[in-house]
């Protein structure tokens, strides 16, 4: 299945819709413009295997160019706008891109980018062009609208920071069918999603499980409903103007919305929805005791990640028989192991590997993916879980000092990594501390050269000296300075001793 078939039945239905502007494109269109992009890839000479890279905030061509890579056989990045330009440069060129494309709006990130992109060989810009790039509308005007001789599945290659600071790319196989056929998709498969449903998309495309949820909805005919930007009480807006009936979420989207005036959340007719997922972030137990009360069994939660090794899954009754779980497991097995490798017994935690579901690797990272492996062939994010008598899995700690704020997963080495380079800092270390609305923020505790000058006024300093030079969501909201930070001799930092007190001070 694949956007063309459903455009070839239906070609004035609705594929996807900007919610706050109501502007649509239909099934035709959207075949008609993904030819064009991959008619132009081709006539550049990119063959299957080979990359793009995609930085654009939630756009109308979004999909267009996404489905030209896909039928392609093209590796797609698409990569966060929110994103510093050390950090797009560092994407762009990793992930070896040969067509770079982006929009006006992020010109002043990309007009830094000049000649720092050595691969890329054409860099293309929507909505107006700056020095340096040519108009994408232009370039596809002129190319045939029927679909490329040589079709084939492409892929999405996204990037995940790791501990070291530098992000990585999870790279799985192309697919080896042709074009469309038989494809796995959950969306269909297990949430019911078909040419009848109308997906609801909060949150930023460039997210793994918003690109793969709604790229899966157009496959099946799905209509898509984009939110360019979130927000609590318009997102209620949206389930009842356009009558969703499935919609995907983070626990911290639960929050705002629980947190509205009860009698603005009752003003919102919600009973279309058949299907609401959650991921990306534990949900604490009542938030989630409340959602289900409120929008009743249509609750369903998964427990995966962008490397697609293993999948788990729950419904809103399993969940209720075994609150805090996070599913069972579906296309793989769950292995719980110690240290040094050996499995656990039931109820004890430890390391989560899975057995049996997707391969992936770490573009041009051997050493990252044989870090991800387990000697029996397993792999895992990282995550510390167990698993109950019924075989559900509940995750009792996150990936190796790893910061989860609304959905968001920030590592804070690349924080630490430039705070470190400002003349008066001695030593740093970046942590996650209690958020009642994301969950964790990121704090930072800092030696400083002088302690003398530890004042309100440096740490402003230094806040700044880090949003300068990294994304916004990464960088501490406060910072606290202390005369030294708990180090052994050979130089490792205790930073669980750090995060561990603010945690206790917090109650948590």
């Amino acid at each position: 299945m694949h956007p063309g078939l459903v455009a070839a039945r239906t070609p004035d239905k609705v594929a996807y819709v900007i919610a706050e502007t109501g502007m649509a494109v239909s099934f035709g269109e959207l075949e008609k413009r993904a030819n064009q992009g991959a008619q132009l890839f081709r006539k550049l000479g990119l063959q299957r295997g080979d990359h793009i890279a995609i930085l654009l905030e939630n756009h109308p061509r979004f999909f267009q160019i996404a489905w030209a890579a896909q039928r392609s056989g093209l590796y797609y990045t698409a990569i966060s706008w929110r994103l510093q330009p050390e950090e797009v440069e560092y994407i762009v060129n990793n992930c070896e891109a040969r067509v770079f494309i982006t929009s006006l709006p992020r010109k002043e990130v990309v007009d830094r980018l000049q000649g720092r992109m050595p691969v890329v060989q054409k860099a293309y810009m929507l909505d107006g062009v700056i020095p340096g790039f040519e108009s994408w509308e232009a370039a596809i005007a002129g190319m045939p609208e029927e679909p490329i001789a040589d079709q084939a599945e492409g892929a999405s290659m996204l990037y995940s920071s790791g501990t070291t600071g530098f992000p990585k790319g999870v790279k799985k196989p192309l697919a080896q069918t042709p074009y469309g056929a038989d494809v796995p998709n959950l969306a269909g498969m297990l949430w019911g999603m078909n040419e009848h449903s109308i997906y609801l998309s909060p949150a930023p495309l460039y997210h793994s499980a918003p690109l793969n949820f709604t790229m899966g909805a157009l496959r099946n005919g799905t209509q898509v409903v984009v939110m360019e930007h979130f927000d609590a009480e318009t997102a209620l807006k949206f389930i009842e103007q356009y009558r969703t009936t499935h919609s995907q979420w983070v626990p911290t989207m639960f929050v705002r919305m629980l947190k509205l005036d009860p009698a603005v959340r009752a003003r919102y007719d919600v009973s279309s929805l058949q299907c609401a997922i959650h991921a990306a972030a534990p949900c604490p137990i009542p938030i989630k005791e409340q959602m289900i009360a409120w929008w009743g069994p249509c609750i369903f939660e998964y427990y995966a990640g962008t490397e697609a090794n293993g999948f788990v899954h729950c419904t809103s009754a399993q969940w209720l028989a075994h609150k805090g779980t996070v599913g069972k497991p579906l296309n793989c097995q769950a292995h719980i192991c110690d240290d040094e490798g050996n499995e656990v017994p039931t109820g004890e935690s430890g390391t989560v590997y899975f057995g049996g579901g997707g391969v992936f690797e770490y573009h041009n990272d051997p050493d990252k993916t044989a870090g991800s492996r387990h000697a029996q062939g397993w792999s895992t994010l990282g995550d510390v879980g167990y698993l109950d008598a019924d075989g559900f899995l509940y995750l009792t700690d996150r990936k190796h000092f790893m910061i989860i704020s609304g959905g968001v997963n920030i590592y804070p080495q690349e924080a630490e990594n430039v705070l470190i380079n400002h003349p008066e800092v001695v030593d740093v270390a970046v942590f996650g501390v209690p958020n009642e609305d994301f969950g964790e923020e990121v704090k930072a505790v800092v030696q400083p050269r002088d302690m003398a000058k530890a004042s309100p006024e440096l740490a402003l300093e230094l806040l700044d000296y880090c949003r300068e030079r990294l994304s916004h969501i990464k960088c501490p909201r406060t910072l606290d300075f202390r005369a030294e930070l708990p180090r052994h001799p050979t130089g490792k930092l205790y930073k669980r001793l750090l995060r561990d007190e603010y945690w206790k001070a917090a109650g948590k």
